[in-house]
């Protein structure tokens, strides 16, 4: 039988989803390792998943989905409040639904999303430090969502795409971008086909040398014509990142956050 399940997950204590295979490097380094961990205990059995977007270091996920097969009998409310309970505290299991056979928690998306959140004010944040980034100069959210506005429809993101990036090739689909603030708080909400390696991240260090003046609206246009990294605003930090989750078609059976409308 193949399930998915949805993990909620705090990221600022691991080295990101993916378990690590290097020597002197154990599963509770990673969300994978120690998520494989607690449903293995659970199903008695070893327990493999495959996830529908790798996070790095640091990042936390609102509703990472991922797929596994097991033979245990074993009902829904086993494979999510078991698992929790074996799970460390910044890790839990939110729902677990049986798929068909072909259903894959990353081929079968159609859509992944992502959060940055960034404290713009000149102290930085004390409550929340985990969840926020921080930027000292002031921000146009405005001007920085309408120079967002270029980078919308299917394109080569060479200028946003890391060095260490394995994707054979760098076109993506950007379904939406949307930059606004509420109070001290400007939030970066990007949705898309699939992402780069430190796509979400490198796109928002650009916008916020739009956003502090220093650069021109048009200037994400032409980093994105020029396709050449170097040219770009600096990678912004992990924090503040938070995957969203993505998006399936309604036909796979999934809870509404992550079923397209």
């Amino acid at each position: 039988m193949r399930y998915a399940i949805g993990v909620e997950y705090d990221g600022g204590g691991f080295r990101g989803w993916q378990r690590l295979t290097q020597p002197g490097v154990d599963d509770e380094a990673t969300v994978q390792g120690v998520l494989e961990t607690a449903l293995s205990s659970v199903a008695d059995a070893r327990i493999e998943t495959v996830c529908a977007g790798r996070t790095d270091a640091g990042v936390h996920a609102q509703c990472q989905v991922a797929h596994f097969d097991s033979t245990a009998s074993r009902d829904l409310r086993a494979w999510t409040l078991g698992a929790t309970t074996r799970l460390p505290p910044s890790v839990s299991v939110t729902w677990c639904r049986p798929v068909a056979a072909d259903f894959s928690a990353r081929f079968s998306a159609i859509a992944r999303r992502y959060r940055y959140r960034i404290l713009n004010r000149q102290v930085r944040p004390a409550l929340a430090r985990q969840w926020l980034s921080w930027h000292w100069r002031p921000l146009d959210a405005a001007a920085m969502h309408r120079a967002a506005q270029a980078l919308v429809g299917e394109h080569d993101f060479g200028a946003f795409r890391s060095s260490e990036c394995e994707a054979s090739h760098g076109r993506r689909d950007l379904q939406r971008v949307a930059v606004s603030r509420d109070g001290d708080v400007v939030t970066i909400e990007v949705q898309a086909n699939a992402f780069l390696h430190h796509m979400v991240r490198n796109i928002v260090g650009s916008l916020l040398e739009v956003g502090a003046g220093a650069q021109r609206e048009t200037w994400m246009a032409e980093l994105l014509a020029g396709r050449d990294r170097r040219l770009a605003g600096p990678t912004a930090p992990a924090t503040g990142l938070v995957f969203v989750g993505p998006l399936y078609a309604a036909g796979h059976g999934l809870p509404a956050e992550v079923t397209a409308a």
